[in-house]
């Protein structure tokens, strides 16, 4: 866990680089299994299944009974704690409901307006490999619903037993989901882009996932299907100075580093005495971890940042563009100001980024690998797509036609200026009878 002391911008791309393989490295694997599953459906992908999930399954499509068991296992504490989440999640999604655009007269017989409508089948992909995530089903099932979407089909990967977490199923029951596929990876993504007699087809799919799954919903889109974000390996950034707390911070870090070994965490800070004190949590915070082996491997790609300012820590901050940022200084206002690049961001000693990962109710699927500079995070929007419409009368036409037959013809569309210029002429003629 070295400090890099005050490096100078030419070294900023090298230092904040993420320890991910590139989209090229994969490629061509991940292109091959798509090829397969377009061809043979729901036996390429048993195939694959077996092959990297290690499980022989003959129905993916988890039954009722399954579902029913699932309730049964999951303690009531737990489930009082989805609950709780479900409602602040709802809560805050709720809120983001926007009325369609008010019509708009442009001109005098011209009438605009837009209005939103639920996209009609989406594919939420959970993982479930090292750490089954069902508070990732709250996340994009409750603005699938409250959207209307009317298919919602849920993929996650089975477990050694051809099982499905109970937790996830209990989750994706609460939140009105009736079709979950024992599907993970790179063969889920691709049943989702082109359907099978399991698994319906999705016009966008939503998720995060390993590097893998993030390859492969980019290789979904060169198959007229829509993602939420190239969503990769895990990541936080924390700006504190010497008035936040090292044991929180450390906290924090491992939180992130625990998620998987590919995961990366970087501190940036203006003391230097600080940075030690939060190694040195750290290192008494991570042995007692139950994920300490996957947590050393991450904070083995940290990154621990000495800058001279708060100006070059926000620039710093920004050139990274981080999926988590958390902020805990003298003047917290000053990154809320200053800081444009970011998935998500914790404000304060007591804002943690697990919070947001469970129940303060925004949404815990975010950009990562700098994709923050032109994503958000996923949100109600996101599960929707916007018409826009107009309705224009002869005065209308009267007002704004002459202006289209103008530009159509500057444009060298002669079709553009006649489907003008045909109902001028038929005003004209009504106007003299």
């Amino acid at each position: 866990m070295n400090t890099i002391k005050f490096p100078p911008k030419q070294d900023w791309a090298q230092i904040l680089k993420r320890p991910t393989q590139s989209y090229n490295d994969l490629e061509q694997s991940v292109k091959s299994i798509f090829k397969d599953i377009q061809s043979h459906g729901d036996k390429a992908i048993q195939k694959y299944t077996e092959m990297f999930d290690g499980v022989k399954i003959s129905n993916s499509v988890v039954s009722s009974n399954e579902f029913e068991a699932a309730s049964d296992l999951v303690s009531t504490g737990l489930k009082e704690a989805i609950k709780l989440a479900y409602n602040n999640i709802y809560k805050f999604h709720e809120a983001q409901k926007s009325n369609n655009l008010a019509k708009v007269e442009t001109q005098p017989g011209v009438i605009c307006w837009q209005a939103k409508k639920p996209i009609d089948s989406v594919g939420l992909y959970i993982p479930g490999g090292s750490a089954p995530l069902f508070s990732s089903i709250l996340m994009l099932a409750i603005p699938a619903k409250i959207a209307g979407c009317k298919t919602v089909t849920l993929a996650t990967p089975p477990q050694k037993d051809g099982s499905i977490h109970p937790a996830i199923l209990y989750t994706a029951q609460l939140c009105g989901i009736k079709t979950v596929v024992k599907v993970g990876g790179i063969q889920a993504i691709a049943g989702f882009t082109f359907g099978t007699d399991s698994i319906p087809k999705a016009y966008k799919i939503f998720g995060p996932g390993n590097q893998y799954v993030t390859v492969a919903k980019q290789v979904a889109t060169t198959f007229d299907v829509a993602i939420d974000m190239p969503a990769g390996p895990s990541e936080l950034l924390v700006m504190a100075d010497e008035t936040a707390k090292p044991s929180f911070v450390a906290s924090d870090l491992l939180s992130q580093a625990e998620h998987g070994k590919d995961s990366q965490v970087v501190l940036v800070s203006t003391d230097n005495s600080f940075i030690e004190a939060v190694k040195a949590e750290i290192k008494a915070q991570i042995e007692v971890l139950p994920r300490v082996e996957i947590a050393k491997t991450a904070i083995s790609n940290s990154k621990f940042i000495l800058v001279n300012s708060f100006n070059e820590a926000a620039e710093l901050i920004n050139n990274y563009a981080p999926e988590h940022f958390i902020v805990a200084t003298k003047n917290n206002n000053f990154f809320i100001d200053h800081i444009h690049n970011a998935g998500s961001v914790f404000i304060g000693d007591f804002t943690p980024e697990s919070a947001g990962d469970y129940a303060s109710g925004t949404n815990h699927t975010l950009p990562t690998n700098a994709y923050a500079k032109q994503y958000s995070g996923v949100n109600l929007d996101a599960f929707m797509k916007t018409i826009t419409y107009q309705e224009i009368n002869q005065t209308g036409i009267k007002n704004i036609g002459v202006a289209v037959e103008l530009m159509a013809e500057a444009e060298g569309l002669q079709a553009h200026k006649n489907a003008m210029s045909k109902r001028l002429e038929a005003i004209k003629e009504s106007e003299k009878s």
